[in-house]
């Protein structure tokens, strides 16, 4: 689990195909890699990824073709700059909200404005995912963890402070760009509790215990 706020950034050093699959090396001379094991997991854009080798400076990872067909790294070049996460602490503070580093789907920028000292990014909101995003909510964009200023019914507006641009690789986008996606957990779960199963039941918990607890 991580929280969406990005520790470094790092580049893409190595790609290197294995059958359907591929093998990276990441670069990164801003983390610390003093508590990294082999099998830990690090979020590479949003991207949850299992360290398979571990260099000074650096650590390797496989992609299966399932990721690949899921994201945005077959696609990617060496030198692709890439924001990155190591899992959470149980002591960790959770500045961002609960992320998984599954990737719900791809969007694009569909335009950028400078806002102040912010800016202000339009994001296309696929069809598939608009009933997980809501308006003040959380959505994470390329691993980072971003509220939703603004929703209609196929795009929605992220403020980006100064702080965030300077910190990740939000402020390399441009009209065009493609990003990964992951929408809040909770909403996913929730939809998941309030679905009916082929009997009809309401995924074993009432409706009314939902309410009773909030959550409606």
């Amino acid at each position: 689990m991580f929280t969406g706020i990005i520790e470094a950034t790092g580049k893409l050093a190595a790609v290197v195909k294995r059958g359907n699959d591929i093998s990276v090396t990441i670069d990164s001379a801003e983390l610390d890699f003093s508590d990294v094991k082999l099998g830990d997991s690090i979020a590479c854009n949003g991207v949850c990824l299992t360290v398979t080798h571990l260099g000074p400076h650096s650590f390797n990872a496989d992609i299966s073709s399932e990721t690949l067909a899921h994201t945005l790294f077959g696609h990617y070049q060496t030198g692709q700059r890439i924001n990155l996460e190591k899992a959470m602490l149980p002591t960790t503070r959770m500045g961002g909200h609960i992320v998984s580093g599954h990737v719900d789907g791809v969007s694009q920028v569909i335009k950028i404005e400078q806002s102040g000292r912010a800016s202000n990014i339009w994001l296309a909101l696929p069809a598939n995912l608009a009933r997980y995003v809501a308006a003040k909510g959380s959505v994470t964009v390329d691993g980072i963890s971003l509220t939703v200023n603004e929703l209609n019914h196929d795009a929605f507006r992220l403020t980006i402070v100064p702080h965030t641009a300077a910190h990740t690789t939000i402020a390399a986008l441009k009209a065009g760009s493609k990003v990964h996606l992951e929408v809040d957990l909770i909403a996913r779960y929730l939809e998941r509790l309030l679905s009916k199963d082929s009997a009809g039941a309401t995924g074993g918990v009432s409706m009314a215990l939902l309410s009773q607890r909030g959550f409606l």
